[in-house]
């Protein structure tokens, strides 16, 4: 920054973008809220049909709960796992071909900066300046060629808590009549409207959020999650 033209610093104090930078952490929370708040939803309804008391629901769903938070994290926790894995092996190998074919990946340098269209008399000097250093090279080519970004060393394990914190904070929503209406088939019709309207406030916020239109995105949340309950309901209904 301290070599550019004061007009052009002028210009970048005068416009400073916006982006959203925390895009892991809102799909994690996506993946927990989304699946939290239907599953369990889906459970206290089918159970609701099958002339389950309040009691025997809640227990239920506090249950599901529970196990789908501890499931949900450990799948985080390996995704996240598999991906720092996998960006180690090839960092591995693409230290190992610098070393061993060094040639070879220069030119394949010259072919990334060609894809670009930067000229031969203009991504020579790059290339010869990253055969002087290699970890820039290394880096140049784990995110150029492979597209590959060093993942955060904590990332598996705040990857586990947020979906499994998440979860329980949506999966508790639908439950939360059954605590207060002992009769699960009065309780089951509050649960309805009180997670249709969790369920339309989530899609809105996961609409705004990612970039999406939020009405439609709300909409959308909230009529599978009403599917999803409605089928529960209506399959427990006809077996009980």
């Amino acid at each position: 920054m301290a070599n550019i033209e004061p007009e052009k610093q002028t210009l970048l104090n005068q416009h400073r973008e916006k982006h959203f930078t925390a895009g892991e952490i809102v799909r994690d929370v996506i993946i927990g809220v989304s699946d939290g708040l239907t599953v369990p939803f889906a459970l206290a309804a089918g159970l609701s049909g099958a002339n389950a008391t309040s009691s025997i629901v809640l227990t239920a769903g506090i249950a599901e709960v529970a196990a789908g938070a501890i499931s949900m994290g450990l799948g985080g926790y390996l995704a996240a796992k598999s991906e720092a894995d996998h960006y180690a092996r090839e960092l591995k190998r693409e230290q190992e071909e610098i070393i061993t074919v060094p040639d070879t990946e220069a030119a394949e340098v010259a072919g990334i900066l060609a894809d670009y269209g930067i000229e031969p008399h203009e991504y020579g000097p790059v290339v010869n300046a990253l055969r002087k250093k290699p970890q820039a090279w290394l880096e140049f080519m784990m995110k150029f060629e492979l597209g590959l970004e060093k993942p955060d060393p904590r990332r598996a394990l705040h990857s586990a808590l947020t979906i499994a914190i998440a979860y329980v904070l949506g999966g508790m929503v639908p439950l939360i009549p059954y605590m207060f209406i002992p009769r699960a088939t009065d309780a089951v019709l509050a649960s309805v409207a009180v997670t249709l309207v969790a369920l339309l406030i989530f899609g809105y916020a996961k609409g705004y959020f990612t970039g999406n239109k939020p009405v439609k995105s709300a909409l959308q949340t909230a009529f599978i999650g009403a599917i999803a309950s409605a089928a529960a309901f209506g399959m427990a209904k006809a077996v009980a």
